[in-house]
């Protein structure tokens, strides 16, 4: 059995890094026609020629409400979506007593309004072909918690709540809504907010004894999103290697 996402639209927001960039170019590799977003408009030409098959871009900022706006009515005229990957994200992290009515603004409208929306924009279209697959991206903070993670958690539960509510109102229409949940990921943003010692210390929690690659949460993702999934709805797939287990 093989991933094969021949003649399949493959929609991935926050595309231009991390996490984001290995499930399109994984899904570049299958065979798919590519719908990618990024922040900035400077990354079009980039994107496109990277990932190498079709691929549309669009740019849209999802703190930005006119933004978010425009790109949600691109996508309602967009004839065919069969599986949507809502990634982008963003966090900010700092104690209870130091959020910021900022800092829960900018994280919710890219965390949690924005792949509300885009779940709502895309399951009209798979709706009319009687065919989807939806995946929210969420983190381990979306189903323990630590200090200094309030804001962001918040949101991290949330869209686990609107993949699991979409996921029952959904399954008439064959179309399969699901979580994955990352645990700590060797992406560059990781590597620039943590030390090599501190990496070193967070890789002996895990049971795995090593921090994901971005490669290893794809894979997840694929599966998910793929044919060969054909009765998996409204779950959350933790992929952190154990981290929450121990």
């Amino acid at each position: 059995m093989t991933f094969d996402f021949s003649g399949q639209v493959v929609l991935v927001t926050g595309a231009s890094r991390g996490i984001g960039e290995q499930m399109a170019h994984d899904f570049a590799e299958c065979g798919a026609q590519l719908i990618v977003t990024s922040t900035s408009s400077d990354d079009r030409e980039e994107l496109v020629e990277r990932f190498g098959v079709p691929t549309s871009f669009y740019p849209v900022d999802f703190t930005d409400r006119a933004s978010t706006n425009a790109f949600l009515d691109q996508l309602r005229s967009i004839e065919r979506i069969d599986v949507c990957v809502n990634n982008a994200g963003t966090t900010r992290h700092g104690s209870l007593d130091a959020a910021s009515s900022d800092d829960w603004d900018v994280t919710t409208n890219v965390n949690l309004r924005a792949p509300f929306f885009v779940t709502q924009a895309v399951a009209n279209s798979m709706k009319r072909h009687g065919y989807g697959r939806i995946i929210n991206i969420s983190s381990i903070w979306g189903h323990i918690a630590m200090p200094t993670r309030s804001v962001y958690a918040a949101t991290k539960f949330g869209v686990r709540g609107i993949a699991l509510a979409a996921a029952a109102e959904l399954a008439p229409f064959n179309i399969l809504v699901n979580t994955v949940s990352p645990g700590f990921t060797l992406t560059d943003m990781v590597r620039q907010n943590y030390s090599k010692a501190e990496l070193k210390e967070i890789a002996a929690r895990i049971p795995l004894a090593r921090l994901a690659e971005p490669s290893d949460i794809s894979k997840a993702v694929l599966f998910l999103a793929s044919k060969l999934n054909t009765y998996i709805t409204g779950q959350s797939l933790l992929v952190d290697g154990g981290y929450s287990i121990v």
